[in-house]
């Protein structure tokens, strides 16, 4: 069965930065759409970040051009958020997705806190 595993939240000050991480298993990762989304508290969940399957095409929500690189490891089966420049704005709990013939598969997120 898919598998989403996410790690790499932590608290961060503004400004920093994290590598987060989504481990996938259960499927061919080499040839599905990966995406990273985000929840903050009191807000619906929005996309992040969208790689292609081979990792040649890649999709990013303007709150986080410039700040954000999504990349994906296909030895590894892993695709990642490097997240720079943090902002208290960047605070959510992060999920890891795939689509696979419309149905959407979910990790079960990492935190994400930026404060001083």
């Amino acid at each position: 069965q898919v598998q989403l595993v996410e790690s790499g939240g932590d608290l961060v000050q503004p400004g920093g930065s994290l590598r987060l991480s989504c481990a996938a298993s259960g499927f061919t990762f080499s040839i599905y759409t990966m995406s990273w989304y985000r929840q903050a508290p009191g807000k619906e969940r929005e996309l992040v970040a969208r790689i292609s399957s081979g990792g040649g095409s890649t999709t990013y929500a303007d709150s986080v051009k410039g700040r954000f690189t999504i990349s994906r490891d296909k030895v590894k089966n892993t695709v990642y958020l490097q997240m720079n420049s943090l902002k208290p704005d960047d605070t959510a709990v992060y999920f890891c997705n795939t689509r696979h013939y419309g149905t959407d598969y979910w990790g079960k997120g990492t935190l994400v806190t930026v404060s001083s």
